[in-house]
């Protein structure tokens, strides 16, 4: 009998955390291994984790496969794993990430108690002690919170600690959009799709997940930079559904006119007295702007980097 859950770890030369990654998916309890598989999707250009993969598959409790994606891009990598995966539900970990042993059996227990095609879990980011400026923002930012309940959710996060029923996705071979392989999003464009065709979304507080930020990542800048990327989400969604909604890209550009004069005046006046949370109102004025420069030249390349 073949794999019903595949847990999907895609990465690109991060050894140290996918290795901690790998052994949390590994130690996993409260579910039947006879169930699962585990696949990872290395997207360097050279197989840089086969070997590690590879070495660990030797005592896994279940089957754990290696698949090679050279082609740059992040939803190449998401594509490649989920052609290869087996299960009807696929449980997505990021190789940032380290999944407490109950987390697989707490997202299984809520996309059967809610009949979810989709369910998300908390993420508790943590920074080592090494970073001091904006520390409670920075962790804040990479964390994911929710309502202290299970049940039904009205919006969708990331693909980072999901678990999604592959026959609810709205193409089976190709669900993450390849235009979003450089500037990311390519999760949030496939949930959208999914949500305005009647998905039903499940938040799971108990299927929580720490995360663990590359270094060069714990920085306002960066957290800035990422802040008007997901503000350039919402129009960007509008563009992209069929027929194209105009009304809804003026309305978020609107929005964001108004939320980057807010914010942007509510940064200043707490940078000038270097308030603890002058961050927050920062990243709040960059997702406003993001709203309004989503277009052309204003896009952020992230990801798809081969070297």
């Amino acid at each position: 009998m073949g794999a019903t859950v595949s847990i999907v770890i895609p990465t690109q030369r991060r050894p140290a955390g996918l290795a901690v990654a790998l052994r949390s998916v590994l130690a996993q309890t409260g579910v039947d291994a006879a169930s699962l598989e585990l696949i990872v999707a290395d997207n360097d250009q050279q197989p840089s984790a086969r070997l590690a993969v590879e070495s660990i598959a030797r005592t896994a409790p279940f089957p754990v496969r290696y698949i090679h994606v050279p082609q740059a891009g992040v939803a190449n990598v998401r594509n490649g794993a989920l052609k290869a995966a087996c299960g009807e539900l696929i449980a997505f970990l990021d190789d940032d990430q380290e999944a407490p042993a109950g987390w697989l059996a707490a997202l299984l227990d809520a996309a059967s108690r809610y009949d979810a095609d989709v369910v998300f879990g908390p993420v508790r980011a943590r920074a080592p002690e090494t970073v001091k400026a904006h520390r409670a923002y920075l962790e804040r930012f990479f964390s994911r919170e929710g309502p202290a309940a299970a049940g039904p959710m009205p919006g969708y996060f990331g693909c980072g600690d999901s678990l999604l029923r592959r026959a609810a996705l709205p193409d089976q071979d190709q669900p993450f959009s390849l235009a979003r392989n450089h500037i990311g999003g390519e999760d949030d464009l496939l949930f959208g799709t999914m949500q305005a065709a009647g998905a039903r979304f499940v938040w799971a507080p108990d299927a929580w997940v720490w995360e663990d930020p590359v270094p060069d990542r714990l920085t306002l800048r960066y957290a800035l930079a990422r802040a008007f990327a997901y503000g350039q989400g919402p129009s960007e969604h509008c563009y992209a559904s069929t027929p194209r909604d105009w009304t809804g890209i003026a309305r978020w550009m609107l929005i964001g006119l108004g939320q980057t004069a807010i914010y942007g005046l509510v940064a200043a006046a707490k940078w000038a007295v270097r308030a603890p949370d002058r961050a927050q109102a920062l990243d709040r004025a960059a997702r406003g702007l993001g709203k309004v420069l989503w277009f052309g030249p204003f896009k952020i390349n992230f990801y798809g980097r081969s070297a």
